[in-house]
């Protein structure tokens, strides 16, 4: 019967004399002479072996990263990983790993270059520290998806391959489907609008969008995964709020106590799930007021420069701003001008021509960047139409959204939480691109 690392402690309590069977990669060798220490990693973490001589097999010297099982007597020993080693009786080499390793495994990676990381990710994943990070990731996923169950959300799974960007815009990528170009969809929102105005009314997906941003960096992915939600019968961007912040608050929880170890490692804490709920919610023109506010600190008073939008600058701001007031570094910025919002985003009032001057739209700003957009969309047909032309957008060109409101509708909402993003504020990481596997951007198409 195979143990894993963190129970060999149990074994050696429970059952000294009998003989055990370990197996994972070698994660370092100290040859002390007359004995060999093995730290072996599995799964679970890592497990110290003991050799009474020089492990060896038919290959020669053991190496690094091979796969081995060995088998012996646990017994405990404060000073090992666990505060227990296993001395080993036999073993065998299931993987032999070559000696020359292009990347030390073994090695903190925070003394290691981002690009050196992401070159040699194939070898990179099997570091403790930057597995710790997607264990932390699928915790967020598992966390999304039960707290929306609770309400009674249906999880959907939406094509990626579509006909034309359902946010406008160039940014879309674009693919041979047989005899015709299609586009790698930016995001599920008309699907998911769809299975709103389908019946089942709320709904959820979690799934990779695709940007053809020319960007480059820390901030950005082309291909991230979105926690995408949309609600009918809601009357404001309010409702989605709330919404969000019981799911943020769930997911703070189930990370602090499924993944102790993992932020630990990366001397992370997560917001304590009751603090969510005193978040604020401030204006978009009010945050500007108080970024500007906070900027005047910092840079003292005669500094003469403005912050004019919700920028990286103003975003940190408003957030240290948050923290500093309300006791959490996370904060809801709504009613968005018109001109930053898509097109089906819901109007909130009207300027003297009797266009939309605001909308019931938000950004959700953690620890300094922003982690979700949301807002209310458009339902009524009649009004849809005629918002149109305002964006420069023909009917004929939406016929999808057309037909959708067309024939019925409910009020409806939704946001979508950036699955890397929320990854990379929880643990602290220095890019958004430790919190992908296997990042794409302008450079990186590999592994």
């Amino acid at each position: 019967m195979r143990f894993l690392a963190k129970d060999l402690t149990t074994a050696a309590r429970d059952k000294k004399d009998t003989e055990i069977e370990v197996s994972g990669w070698v994660h370092r060798i100290r040859d002390m002479g007359g004995i060999t220490f093995v730290v072996l990693r599995d799964r679970s973490g890592l497990a110290q072996l003991v050799f009474d001589q020089k492990p060896e097999d038919s290959g020669g010297a053991l190496t690094l990263e091979s796969v081995i099982c060995a088998s012996g007597c646990a017994t405990l020993n404060e000073k090992a990983p666990g505060g227990a080693e296993l001395r080993v009786k036999s073993f065998k080499t299931l993987s032999k790993a070559a000696p020359d390793l292009p990347y030390q495994v073994n090695a903190d990676i925070l003394k290691m270059g981002l690009e050196t990381i992401l070159d040699n990710r194939l070898l990179s994943l099997r570091n403790p520290k930057v597995q710790a990070i997607f264990k932390v990731q699928a915790t967020i996923a598992a966390a999304f998806a039960e707290a929306l169950r609770k309400q009674d959300f249906t999880e959907i799974k939406s094509s990626k391959l579509v006909g034309s960007g359902t946010e406008g815009g160039t940014e879309l990528f674009t693919v041979e489907y047989f005899d015709r170009k299609v586009c790698l969809a930016q995001s599920p929102q008309f699907y998911k609008e769809v299975m709103v105005a389908s019946g089942l009314e709320r709904v959820f997906e979690i799934a990779p969008v695709y940007r053809a941003e020319k960007h480059d960096t820390p901030r950005h992915l082309n291909e991230y995964v979105s926690l995408d939600v949309e609600m009918g019968f809601i009357e404001s961007e309010k409702d989605l709020i709330e919404l969000e912040k019981n799911v943020l608050a769930h997911i703070f929880e189930e990370v602090a106590q499924k993944n102790p170890g993992e932020l630990e490692m990366w001397n992370a804490r997560v917001p304590d799930s009751g603090a969510v709920a005193n978040a604020p919610t401030v204006p978009y023109d009010e945050s500007l007021r108080i970024a500007n506010g906070e900027a005047a600190k910092t840079r003292g008073a005669g500094a003469s420069s403005r912050i004019f939008d919700m920028n990286p600058e103003a975003e940190r701001l408003i957030c240290e701003w948050a923290k500093r007031e309300h006791g959490i570094d996370l904060v809801f910025v709504n009613e968005f001008p018109r001109r930053y919002r898509p097109f089906y985003t819901y109007p909130l009032d009207k300027g003297e021509e009797g266009t939309a001057v605001s909308t019931m739209s938000f950004d959700c700003l953690f620890r300094g960047l922003e982690i979700t957009s949301g807002g209310r969309r458009h339902h009524d047909y009649n009004a849809f139409v005629e918002t149109l032309p305002r964006f420069g957008i023909k009917s004929e060109e939406m016929p999808g959204y057309c037909a959708l409101l067309k024939y019925g509708c409910p009020p409806h909402g939704g946001f979508a939480i950036g699955l890397e993003r929320l990854t990379e504020k929880i643990l602290g990481l220095s890019s958004v691109k430790e919190a992908s596997l296997f990042p794409r951007d302008r450079k990186r198409v590999e592994p």
